[in-house]
């Protein structure tokens, strides 16, 4: 938790010393980091236990807004982090970042922005993978989930210490490209929480 306070502090002092419009991928770190230093103290509950059949636990529960749909986790509610840390500039369907957790220290983000007639969405994966506390941790793995095209790669993080782990992924879908990325406290658990997620994601054509 302090950690995370710390690159708080150190990313608000950074953009109040530079310019006053912060570039997309300042204005994610700053949104994400406050949103990592709202997470609570408390003693987390254990790590949940995978089971032994490939099977990941289900995903119950659907976020629809913006013109598009993804699944989460029954006990996260996806909120709007840009008009959090700007009331004035909300997510709208053009762009956007959304974020979650949970009591069982689960974090995920999603961000997404108009691309038309583009078809490769690795751009978005250095948007959401934050250079200051996430590292890529294994090969650019190329998944096809439904009719979707997705670039999905592992991560660590010193975000906070209570998550440790975790993955970050982009496709692109309609004429907007998306990203995607959660803290898990352990490593095994990042991917089958995507493709939960994207077994249930579709979006409108713009």
């Amino acid at each position: 938790m302090k950690n995370a306070l710390l690159i708080l502090s150190t990313l608000l002092l950074a953009s109040a010393c530079g310019p006053k419009t912060p570039s997309p991928s300042q204005q994610i770190q700053i949104a994400v980091q406050q949103t990592i230093a709202a997470i609570p103290t408390y003693t987390p509950y254990p790590p949940p236990r995978i089971p032994a059949t490939p099977t990941p636990a289900g995903l119950e529960g659907l976020f629809c807004e913006y013109q598009f749909c993804i699944g989460h986790p029954a006990d996260m509610a996806f909120f709007d982090v840009s008009a959090q840390s700007n009331p004035t500039a909300p997510s709208t369907v053009s762009q956007g970042l959304m974020a979650a957790y949970n009591a069982n220290h689960l974090f995920i983000q999603i961000i997404w922005q108009d691309a038309p007639n583009t078809s490769d969405p690795q751009f978005m994966l250095n948007l959401i993978v934050d250079g200051k506390v996430d590292t890529r941790n294994g090969n650019l793995d190329p998944l096809l989930v439904g009719t979707l095209n997705v670039f999905y790669v592992p991560i660590t993080t010193t975000a906070t210490p209570v998550l440790p782990f975790g993955g970050a992924a982009a496709w692109i879908c309609g004429g907007r490209a998306f990203a995607w990325k959660t803290y898990t406290p352990q490593p095994e658990l990042a991917k089958p929480l995507l493709n939960e997620a994207l077994q249930k994601f579709r979006c409108n054509t713009k």
